[in-house]
């Protein structure tokens, strides 16, 4: 999600093309307070909005109005004038009606929680009652049509910026500059997304298929981290659900069961819509800095469904980048009980900071409905998803399909981007700032004249108490993100140990369908073995240990490896991934005050040789992957990864020198607690059966650098523990402010409340004891946590100045260990909504 939410960032801070009517302005009462939420519609329309907690509001329409009013409870309601279309920053006084001062007291307070006393909330239990009997719920299965416009806008666009030499040759862009319906800021269009697609769904096997008919994009167009970032972020949700999840954020939904405890209802209005005799409430925060929303809904008087609902995240919500949410959401009724969904919208303001004038980058999803059918069933095997379906004619429809299948037709400043935007890549100065977006966002220079990335730049320096200074070069062939093969490598040097190491490796997919992929690869680097229990199958991968700049103690106990790997992967059920490997390696110490010695027959040998043959097993529920080639990319965070592996080696082989059989696994985990936060928790296990050298033993991974790394123990050092069987357990939960939101002197910093708990547990047989037991004086000591289950606990502070984390660590046990650190701070930092 960083890399993702990084090249969103980089392109903030970007003529009006003016609507029939426009209003905005301020709502204040006789003693110059802001009234918040109240009503400012249209006169003779149902067109309106309602005020912000500042009694700040704009309201835009289509059609020329000629007046609005201005109305609150326990206030006369004020019918205004419009003199002209376009009306800015006007100030309405309401004034107190006679012997209606309770009333105001009471509507502008904490509202009463007993539906005796408050009758929104009676209406709001009906609509509890009967959630499960509305909408799609109904039918055993059902299908309909989707259409989906996603767009990316620059906003808040005037004079000085397209003055600015930023834009100094591409003025031409500005052509298609607009003003938002909601907030009232001019906007330019930057990205279009459309698809449409058709939806299978059944209740009772629980399951749901989306058959893409069409997809059409433009802007970053090539850019599929863009594509994922709006995907992720604008998933499907259901208002009838407790928690609303936006941005990696559980919101309290209004109509959730627990939101008597969060918002505040006031039963507005109500009226005829369509028909139906509906109720319209008004809800609010009942506190300040917690994720909720603000506005009104309609409901049904007979069948209690949510008729219309509009959601605007209150300004004080802890969540960074985000000025604005806004929501809404329109309900067909087909027959006397049945609402289905006809108009999902969708916009949010990325910014820097939340200040009223600051420039950002909407965000707008706009979904419609339509052609609903019901009780045709579908065979089980229908549903089931396959793991290759890409169809290049779904994303080349002609303007013909488009005309046919959009259930609303595109504005013309709309239809205007398409053109502007290919014109705007073809501008050299455009070029050069989509690269370095592109470069900030994927680690890689693109020269695609060759077919190649330069990169990961991020890990072009390092340090290590064994190379000292260290550089590093590489690169990989690239000639679209669904390339079938991929060749990456790189080479390295440490300026103390005058040596140069290198990687090299390849990939190939042979079977779309079943994603059949060959890989193979060499490296002859340093290592810090003991990093993970479970190690990368990444040939090029590297661990944290060898890189990181500082240390809480001397990093010299790195392992020399040349390592040769061959492996066959396949997927012939979505996210159920298989994998056979071979590997060779060398191992032995690359520091003279490190050693891996072990006893022999002959003698003390320094160095191992050993081929190893391993099946492992991944499975990764809900997991969502873009793109279709040899190489992909995951889309959501949100999913489980359970993985088991079985390692055979025998001594016979390529002259290796050890037998053994190694079990491993492990479970991931991240819990969505609804308003409370997100858990993340994982277990490993593994045992090894036979007699091995410590380069070849599962090694507790310690954490020497002053980075957080979450499965790493951060009061550890590197081998103080060394094990051949071993569990471990790591807790992680973030309330996401939920606890500072409720101190008054801690409310307006915004920071996230974090705790943790680790633990291991391992044992080390007294075989493998006395095989690594040399008279060499830089022998590790052979310590296992056998006689208690090692732990330690962390206090974290996030979100300060909205991108550092502080962890303060505590040891809990083994405080006798030679060079036990028993409290230590880390800390991280990066792009977090």
């Amino acid at each position: 999600m960083q890399y993702k939410l990084s090249l969103i960032l980089f392109f903030f801070g970007l003529l009006s093309v003016t609507a029939q009517t426009k209003v905005s302005g301020h709502v204040l009462d006789e003693y110059d307070e802001p009234i918040a939420f109240a009503n400012v519609v249209f006169k003779n329309s149902s067109e309106g909005t309602i005020t912000d907690e500042n009694g700040r509001f704009y309201l835009e329409s289509d059609t020329t109005w000629e007046a609005v009013l201005v109305s609150f409870i326990g206030y006369a309601t004020i019918d205004i004038p419009l003199e002209k279309r376009v009306n800015y920053d006007l100030e309405f006084v309401l004034k107190e009606e006679t012997g209606s001062l309770d009333e105001v007291v009471i509507v502008t307070g904490k509202q009463s929680k007993k539906e005796s006393e408050n009758p929104a909330i009676a209406i709001l239990k009906k609509v509890w009652e009967h959630k499960r009997k509305n909408g799609l719920r109904q039918f055993k299965q059902y299908q309909f049509d989707k259409y989906e416009k996603v767009e990316f806008d620059l906003n808040t666009i005037d004079s000085s910026l397209i003055k600015s030499k930023l834009f100094r040759g591409m003025e031409f862009v500005f052509n298609e500059v607009d003003t938002s319906s909601v907030t009232g800021k001019t906007y330019l269009p930057i990205f279009i997304n459309e698809a449409v697609t058709k939806v299978y769904g059944d209740n009772i096997l629980n399951k749901e298929k989306e058959d893409l008919k069409g997809n059409k994009n433009s802007g970053f167009s090539d850019n599929q981290v863009i594509i994922d970032f709006i995907n992720d972020l604008y998933s499907e949700f259901d208002i009838y659900d407790n928690y609303l999840k936006f941005f990696d954020k559980s919101f309290v939904s209004p109509i959730s069961r627990t939101g008597i405890n969060t918002y505040n209802y006031v039963l507005s209005d109500s009226t005829y819509i369509d028909n139906k005799w509906c109720y319209n409430i008004i809800y609010y925060p009942r506190r300040k800095n917690e994720l909720t929303f603000k506005g009104d809904f309609w409901v049904a008087d007979t069948t209690y469904a949510i008729k219309e609902i509009n959601m605007q995240a209150s300004k004080s919500a802890n969540i960074n980048w985000v000025k604005e949410i806004y929501i809404e959401q329109e309900f067909e009724v087909l027959n006397d009980s049945l609402f289905l969904m006809k108009r999902d919208y969708f916009m949010s303001d990325f910014a820097f900071n939340k200040k009223e004038k600051s420039r950002g980058v909407y965000g707008k999803r706009t979904t419609l409905y339509d052609n609903y059918e019901f009780d045709i069933p579908k065979d089980e095997k229908f549903y089931g998803q396959e793991v290759y379906n890409y169809d290049k004619d779904i994303y080349n429809r002609e303007d013909d399909f488009w005309e046919n299948n959009r259930m609303e037709a595109l504005s013309k400043d709309e239809k205007g981007v398409y053109k502007m935007l290919d014109t705007l890549k073809t501008v050299k100065k455009f070029k050069r700032l989509y690269n370095i977006g592109s470069i900030l966002a994927s680690g890689y220079i693109e020269f695609p004249s060759l077919n190649l990335d330069y990169g990961p730049i991020f890990k072009s320096f390092g340090f290590n108490d064994v190379e000292g200074v260290r550089l590093r070069t590489g690169g990989r062939t690239y000639f679209g993100q669904n390339d079938l093969w991929r060749i990456e490598g790189y080479l390295a040097y440490g300026f103390k140990d005058d040596k140069v190491k290198y990687g090299v490796s390849g990939k190939w997919l042979l079977d779309k369908k079943n994603r059949l992929i060959i890989s193979v690869g060499n490296r002859r680097d340093v290592e810090q073995i003991g990093a993970s229990l479970t190690a990368s199958t990444d040939i090029l991968g590297r661990s944290l240990a060898t890189t990181s700049l500082f240390n809480t103690a001397p990093n010299d106990k790195l392992t020399s490896i040349n390592l040769s790997s061959l492996a066959i992967e396949l997927e012939p059920v979505r996210n159920v991934v298989f994998r056979v490997s071979g590997n060779y390696r060398t191992l032995e110490s690359a520091s003279s005050k490190f050693s891996l010695d072990y006893n022999t027959p002959n003698g003390i040998a320094s160095e191992i040789k050993q081929f190893e043959s391993a099946l492992s097993i991944s499975y990764f529920p809900k997991r969502k992957m873009t793109g279709f080639g040899v190489e992909r990319r995951e889309a959501n965070d949100d999913f489980a990864r359970i993985f088991a592996q079985f390692t055979r080696a025998d001594k016979g082989v390529f002259d290796s020198d050890f037998d053994y059989t190694r079990l491993q696994g492990s479970y991931f985990q991240p819990w969505q607690l609804g308003g409370f936060g997100r858990l993340y928790s994982s277990i490993e296990i593994g045992k090894t059966f036979g007699e091995v050298p410590l380069s070849l033993l599962s090694v507790v991974p310690g954490n020497q650098s002053y980075f957080s790394v979450f499965n790493n123990f951060s009061q550890l050092n590197y081998y103080e523990f060394v094990t051949d069987t071993y569990a471990s357990l790591h807790l992680e939960h973030n309330f996401n402010g939920r606890l500072f939101s409720r101190i008054p002197l801690l409310r307006k910093l915004n920071w996230r409340e974090i705790i943790g708990f680790r633990t291991a547990w391992g044992e080390l047989s007294e075989e493998n004891r006395a095989l690594n037991t040399t008279t060499n004086p830089y022998n590790i000591p052979l310590n296992a946590p056998n006689d208690k289950m090692y732990y330690e606990y962390s206090f974290g502070i996030g979100n300060i100045f909205k991108v550092f984390r502080i962890d303060f660590n505590f040891r809990g046990n083994y405080l006798e260990n030679p060079d036990a650190r028993k409290f230590g701070i880390t800390g991280s930092f990066g792009f977090n909504f």
